[in-house]
């Protein structure tokens, strides 16, 4: 692995980095580590592509977390009932 803590990157090089800059950054979080604040500051092309890969990280992750409540583990036993109770029609409208 190259020793980030001391090069001095140019954009290109930088951005060449960034898949494996981000799969080693802690948290997903490649803006907040300070070894990179300088490339980001003096390279906006850099700075805003971290930013769209950073959100759409943060996207990914939050489409993949349950949101609300967690059914509960009778759900499809208690759906299995309701339906056996309606009525059926056969009839098309």
């Amino acid at each position: 692995m190259p020793d980030y803590e001391e090069k001095r990157w140019t954009c290109a090089e930088f951005e060449k980095e960034l898949p494996e800059l981000f799969e080693r950054a802690d948290g997903g979080k490649l803006s907040a580590d300070p070894r990179f604040a300088e490339i980001l500051r003096d390279c906006p092309q850099a700075a805003e592509l971290v930013r769209d890969l950073e959100y759409i990280a943060e996207t990914a992750r939050m489409l993949m977390e349950p949101e609300g409540e967690v059914p509960s583990h009778d759900l499809w036993a208690k759906i299995e009932r309701e339906i056996e109770i309606t009525p059926k029609d056969d009839t098309i409208q």
